[in-house]
This record gives structure tokens, C-alpha cells and sequence, in this order.
């Protein structure tokens, strides 16, 4: 039987991060619902950063690991995105260019908000399980970047904005999907997906978003119970506690994940208290972890909090994880796989902690600047023609991570150039 998973991954989260404390003080946040958030920092992409530069950045070390012939056997690059820039040119183009990969390669990208990153995750699964090119490999990023503020809000489209801030960050995963699961070996046909049409948070224009929070919380909760409740028709005794030894969420905040886990620990199990906080701490929490550092990067996240559990994780034997995606609008799908004490080994050299920690740190006076100052989120609103960026805004940023990364130069008649700091 023919196996398929993902091969290598990595995350990139930026040059620059926010204490999200630091953040409630100055916005005069109730800290008692802010606690409910379960953050500690977010990611913030500067104005010299967009989905490519956070994309290449975490694709680069997995491709630079390659021999030139497993690099030719790249023959899918798939973007998932609700941050592109362009209605019709894939950002893929420009990743494929930058990572200088075989032109016989199909080039696309996904849309479908929060849930773009697995759908691109099975879609490259299902190449690889179709066998139409053996050996093949397959470029999955998922990346995102929050860089707008909440459209003026009417009598449907409420968004609570002191969440979304504090909640909102920047990054990318990639992975390369293979016959060779080394990472993550996923559990074929065992998936169940849920989706109908519901209004709880959108993009009416590229650089904003607008939303009902209290719908958004419903939706994902319905498509949680559903899309598991369709798992478990498909893989004959699969049970929400003993079947998987770790649960990746899609994360907004990890305040949402533990409402969410706690809700369905009681629907399926009629679970005590006192049991479900033990579980949450013990099968959720790891896959927490990073992305209390960055924040919700949309179609990224799922994908991070999978990452996060295969780090933190005890996978002395080999461990089965199951895994939940939403997307608002809304799709969502739960699946499972396996991963390994090697897959740990992999996941753990990535260094992604260091690099956490290599950010600068914003004080509130740059964040400020960022979201109002003519050189800042502005100087790249969407459908900007032409533009050299302010290299000088946050230069301990550029420098932070001790290593060749890819920034944002310049837009010359809406194409975009990069460079390489």
C-alpha cells in the first residue's frame, strides 16, 4: 500500500512580535476576558513582509535539504491563502521563481479561509496516493498575514475587535508531501469534512475584516462535533478520547481550542470536570504551545498546532494524532495520522523555538506606527502599483534572525521584488 504524508516541515513566523499583554494594557482591555485568550505574543508582519517572504522563508531550509534530484521531483506547489494580493496571479508563481524549482511543475493556489491549509495539505495527499507521477513530491505553504482593521461594522457584521487584535498574527508553514511520511504519515480515507454556507466572518474588502464573533464560536463548534461525528462513519471504532493520544485544533486563541475540546469531551464521553481539564492539559495543550507565540495565522494554524504537538509531545512510540481544521463561511474537516519519535527528531531540528525568540520585540509606540503611519501598513495596502519599502522601519527587525531572509524590496507596476538580507 502506497503511503503519503508529509515528508519535511517548517514554520516561519516573522522578524518581529508583540507582547500581547502589553498590548491589552494599552488598549484598555478587561483583563478578565483577555486571560480567556490563553496568548502570550503574537507575530506582526512589518511592512517589508507578505505571504511570499513568510512562505519562502519556511519552505527554503526544507528545499535547501534536497539533492538536485529529489529537488526535480517537486512537481506541485500549492499556496493557501486568504492574503494573496492579486485576483488572479498565484503567489506559487512567485514562490516557485524564489526557490528556483523545476518549471515542469503545476502551480496553483487555495482559497477557503482558515481551512485553505489543509485542503491544500489532501490535495497533495491525494496526488501522491493517485500515483500518476511516482515519486513525486508535492510543496504545500500555507501562509498569511494579519494587515488590516475591521470594516465599519453594520447590524450583521459585529466583529469583537478587542479578541481579533490580540489574536490575530502572521506566519507561514510548508511542507513537503511525499511517499515517505517521515513527519506526519496520514491515515487514508480516515477524514471527515462538514461544511455549509454561514456568515460569521469575512473579507469584503482585501485589507479588512468583518464578523459576528458569538456566530463564528457556534460555527466552529457545530463544525467540530460534525465533521468528527463523519470521521467516526468512516473509521470503525474511532473514539474521541482513546483513538488519538494528541488533538491539533485549528486555533484562533486557545481560549476557543479548550471551549471547544471542553464541549466535545462532554457530548461524546459525558466527561467530569475535573477529567476534562486533565485531558486538555494532556492531549490538546502541546499543540498549543506555538501558537500562543504567533497567533492565529489563519490557513496556517491547524498546520502549526499539528507542528507544535510533534514537538512537545511524548513519541517514544509511535503516537496518533487527531486533527481538526475550520474555516469560516465555512468548511472543516477532521483527520488523523501517525507520527514517530524520528518525526520529532525532524520537527525538533528546525530550531522553531530559537527562532520565537530571535523577534524583535515592538514597543507600542512601532505597533502604533505599523497599523497608522504613512510607512507603515499603509505604504502596502492591497492593489499598490508601485512602492519601495522603508527598509529603515524596524531595522533590529531585518537583522533579527541571524541568517539569510527573504524581504519585500519593492512593487514596480504591481509585480513584486524581493531580496534576499
Amino acid at each position: 500500500m502506497i503511503r503519503a504524508g508529509i515528508e519535511a516541515m517548517n514554520v516561519f513566523a516573522g522578524t518581529a512580535s508583540l507582547d500581547v499583554s502589553k498590548l491589552a494594557k494599552h488598549r484598555n482591555l478587561d483583563p478578565t476576558r483577555f486571560d480567556n485568550l490563553l496568548m502570550n505574543e503574537k507575530t506582526v508582519a512589518l511592512p517589508y513582509e507578505d505571504p511570499v517572504t513568510f512562505g519562502v522563508n519556511a519552505a527554503k531550509p526544507l528545499i535547501d535539504a534536497l539533492t538536485p534530484d529529489e529537488k526535480d521531483r517537486i512537481e506541485l506547489v500549492i499556496t493557501s491563502t486568504e492574503s494573496a494580493f492579486d485576483f488572479g496571479k498565484s503567489m506559487s508563481t512567485y514562490i516557485h521563481s524564489l526557490l528556483d524549482l523545476n518549471r515542469n511543475c503545476r502551480l496553483v493556489e487555495l482559497k477557503g479561509a482558515c481551512y485553505s491549509g489543509v485542503a491544500g495539505f489532501q490535495m497533495a495527499v491525494n496526488f501522491i496516493l493517485s500515483q500518476t507521477s511516482p515519486g513525486a513530491k508535492a510543496l504545500v505553504i500555507a501562509s498569511d498575514i494579519s494587515r488590516y482593521m475591521v470594516e465599519d461594522a453594520g447590524s450583521a457584521l459585529t466583529e469583537d475587535w478587542s479578541f481579533a487584535e490580540p489574536s490575530g498574527g502572521s506566519g507561514a508553514v510548508a511542507m513537503l508531501v511525499s511517499e515517505t511520511p517521515f513527519v506526519f504519515q496520514v491515515d487514508v480515507g480516515a477524514s471527515g469534512y462538514y461544511g455549509y454556507e454561514v456568515m460569521d466572518t469575512c473579507r469584503p474588502s482585501p485589507d479588512s475584516e468583518a464578523g459576528d464573533a458569538d456566530l463564528s464560536l457556534l460555527s466552529y463548534l457545530d463544525c467540530c462535533e460534525n465533521s468528527f461525528l463523519e470521521y467516526q462513519k468512516r473509521v470503525e471504532g474511532a473514539d474521541y478520547e482513546s483513538s488519538f493520544s494528541y488533538l491539533a485544533f485549528h486555533t484562533p486563541f486557545g481560549g476557543m481550542v479548550k471551549g471547544a475540546h471542553r464541549s466535545m469531551m462532554r457530548k461524546m464521553l459525558r466527561a467530569a470536570p475535573e477529567h476534562i481539564e486533565a485531558d486538555f492539559h494532556r492531549r490538546v495543550m502541546p499543540g498549543i504551545m506555538h501558537c500562543q507565540r504567533v497567533g492565529n495565522i489563519m490557513g496556517a494554524t491547524a498546520l502549526l498546532s499539528l507542528f507544535s504537538s510533534i514537538e512537545h509531545g511524548d513519541f517514544e512510540t509511535t503516537k496518533r494524532i487527531g486533527c481538526f481544521s475550520y474555516g469560516s463561511g465555512c468548511c472543516s474537516e477532521f483527520f488523523s495520522g501517525t507520527s514517530t519519535r524520528e518525526s520529532q527528531g525532524i520537527v525538533r531540528a528546525q530550531g522553531f523555538g530559537e527562532h520565537l525568540s530571535r523577534r524583535y520585540e515592538l514597543n507600542m509606540d512601532e505597533y502604533d506606527n505599523l497599523l497608522c503611519g504613512e510607512q507603515g501598513s499603509k505604504a502596502i495596502r492591497f492593489g499598490t502599483r508601485n512602492v519601495v519599502l522603508d527598509s529603515s522601519f524596524a531595522p533590529q527587525a531585518r537583522q533579527s534572525q541571524g541568517k539569510e531572509t527573504l524581504f519585500l524590496k519593492e512593487i514596480d507596476e504591481f509585480h513584486r521584488e524581493y531580496e534576499w538580507v
